[in-house]
């Protein structure tokens, strides 16, 4: 039997800024039965490694830079782990909550079919309205939605609907959960990208269910600069063709097209008074970032016509994995 009901598995890496915050909410977790927490270092160069080896109730494993790989690196914790359950968390995720483990875990425990579940995001104060709106948004959303999920719930729409196939794979691993039995016969792919949404695919197509948990958040959010925002597109849109075959703004025209509108839209959009006052700045940050998210899907959806030069500079994928 696992020594314990649950793993909390931290992939790190130069995260100074943010790590002490993220594992003081980790360790200050209510639960009643006893939890590891492990983090995985990758070659910190600003102290994070220093930090973690002082810390008594973190057990710290630690690799070189280029043996990282987001599935890869995850599985190596999931074996590490003594325990039923492996949650996760990026090093700049926080729970909100010290009940959050326990209700992941809850989750987990309410069907047994349940290989994996996934908890809510909320934007940190600092972010803009833009963001703490648009995550508030995609999050509601699910809750159109049975919180337990499988193909099962409707077969005939898992097999011809590809939106639906999307929402049954999305799976997020700033927030997550697994059974570690089910990991034991379904590892993490070891892939560039999406490693948690090919898993989610595995994992229903399988025969499992998914569940969400919408009162397990963690803050988490990127107020990403057009450059990054371009950059991340890319590499998500070049992967999501790869590896599940979607086109996302592949026609350049098209792009071009959703780029005006979206650079319109982000002077008229109404944001709640509940997310802040909406300045000019925030506006102009706003066309800038949604005009290189198309940009950057467009260029990814035909990233073999671009020269490997370019495409390998556009990739934030290419650099951390050659980092």
């Amino acid at each position: 039997m696992p020594k314990n009901r649950c793993a909390v598995v931290i992939p790190a890496k130069n995260a100074m800024t943010v790590l002490p915050s993220v594992l003081a909410k980790v360790l200050a977790q209510e639960t009643p039965w006893p939890y590891e927490v492990i983090v995985i270092d990758s070659g910190s160069r600003d102290g994070t490694r220093e930090f973690l080896r002082k810390q008594s109730r973190i057990r710290l494993i630690e690799i070189a830079a280029e043996e990282f790989g987001h599935g890869k690196t995850r599985n190596l914790g999931i074996a590490a782990a003594d325990a039923e359950f492996v949650a996760f968390l990026t090093h700049d995720a926080e729970p909100v909550e010290t009940n959050w483990l326990a209700r992941m875990v809850a989750a987990a425990e309410s069907d047994e079919t349940i290989a994996g579940v996934f908890g809510r995001h909320i934007a940190y104060a600092s972010a803009s309205p833009f963001t703490r709106q648009d995550l508030d948004q995609h999050f509601a959303g699910f809750l159109h939605h049975p919180l337990v999920v499988s193909r099962h719930l409707d077969p005939a729409k898992y097999e011809s609907d590809t939106g639906w196939q999307q929402f049954l794979h999305f799976y997020s691993d700033n927030n997550s959960l697994l059974r570690k039995s089910v990991w034991e016969k379904i590892p993490y792919p070891d892939v560039e990208f999406a490693e948690d949404q090919l898993w989610a695919r595995a994992i229903i197509e399988a025969g499992y269910a998914k569940a969400y948990v919408p009162d397990a958040p963690v803050y988490h959010s990127h107020d990403y600069g057009p450059v990054e925002q371009l950059r991340r597109a890319f590499d998500e849109s070049r992967n999501f063709r790869k590896y599940f075959g979607y086109r996302l703004s592949s026609n350049p025209w098209r792009a071009m097209e959703a780029m005006g509108k979206f650079t319109l839209q982000a002077f008229r959009q109404k944001v709640d008074p509940v997310y802040g006052h909406v300045g000019l700045t925030d506006r102009l940050n706003r066309a800038g970032q949604r005009m290189a998210l198309v940009a950057g899907h467009c260029l990814g959806a035909n990233h073999e016509r671009l020269p490997a030069a370019l495409a390998q500079s556009l990739s934030l994928d290419h650099r951390l994995f050659k980092t």
